[in-house]
């Protein structure tokens, strides 16, 4: 299936309702709620079996999902603020919280839980130029250089933090 091209329209929200979804260890969505289907415009049948990439938007620097999957990968919760792209080309952001699902009998992780609401469009300026500075740097000099950038940035904040408390701390800062 190819991705569409995006289009600088934004879909809004609705502050009251969740974006759900739930991925195997792979990150292939295994469950979707029906707002998920309504505000990313696929069907069904079009996301389940598909990697959670499908609603990738190009402006969402690697750099994040590299660091979001190490941290879920390694058994922890991650909060994280995510730039979406719909079928027709729309986007939408969202904060979104990461939950590992694991077996009860095993403890092994066999998949992720995302519940995802609206975010305000201040804290979506500042991510935003944040994202653009990151890509901007991994279209240069590569997704290290971007991961180097993000950890300077806080550090510039004044704290010391693990990627999987950075969107909770910019959230804080803004």
């Amino acid at each position: 299936m190819a991705k569409p091209t995006p289009i600088d329209e934004e879909i809004v929200l609705d502050p009251k309702r969740y974006i759900v979804s739930e991925t195997d260890e792979t990150g292939k969505i295994t469950y979707c709620n029906d707002y998920f289907i309504e505000v990313c415009g696929y069907s069904k049948e079009e996301l389940i079996g598909k990697p959670h990439s499908i609603i990738r938007h190009p402006d969402m620097p690697k750099v994040v999902f590299k660091l979001l999957w190490q941290t879920i990968s390694s058994g922890k919760n991650i909060n994280a603020v995510v730039k979406n792209l719909a079928k027709d080309g729309r986007y939408y952001w969202i904060f979104t919280e990461f939950e590992i699902r694991k077996d009860t009998d095993t403890g092994k992780i066999i998949g992720y839980h995302a519940s995802r609401k609206k975010i305000s469009k201040h804290v979506i300026e500042v991510i935003a130029d944040l994202y653009k500075e990151l890509l901007k740097i991994e279209q240069s000099d590569g997704v290290e250089a971007s991961e180097k950038y993000l950890v300077q940035f806080l550090k510039d904040k004044g704290d010391e933090i693990e990627f999987a408390d950075i969107m909770e701390e910019i959230h804080k800062f803004y």
